[in-house]
């Protein structure tokens, strides 16, 4: 068995928020949208890469110190790698985004910021080497 994609299900309430938050704001391409009754609504955008991180406590906390000063992640947080976290940092709180902690340089040499999102994620927008 191979795993081919990885799909993150976000459930937002405020479906159009969310959309043009992640879509427009941060520019993720439209890959997909389904239509279904009832008015049920899908959209799927593309993320390029996708990976699954896997941390244990002691990490988590680690992480969330050195990108906030305390803990404040919930069970999963989405992280977007970006060309510029700084432009993404800007479009991100004009799309709505509720800013938790600005632009930090990590001890792994990426430059990250922290945000609540429309559709109640947790978002890291990160800037690599």
């Amino acid at each position: 068995m191979t795993v081919r994609q990885l799909r993150l299900v976000v459930h937002a309430s405020d479906y159009e928020g969310a959309l043009a938050f992640f879509r427009d704001s941060l520019g993720m391409p439209q890959a997909e949208a389904f239509s279904g009754p009832g008015g049920a609504e899908v959209t799927i955008l593309d993320a390029g890469r996708a990976t699954l991180e896997l941390c244990n406590d002691a990490q988590i906390d680690y992480i969330d110190e050195v990108e906030v000063g305390s803990r404040v992640a919930p069970h999963f947080r989405v992280a977007l790698e970006v060309d510029d976290c700084e432009a993404a940092t800007a479009a991100a709180l004009e799309g709505g985004a509720m800013p938790v902690a600005p632009p930090t340089l990590t001890p792994w040499q990426s430059l990250n910021a922290r945000f609540d999102a429309p559709g109640e994620v947790h978002l890291t927008l990160f800037q690599g080497d």
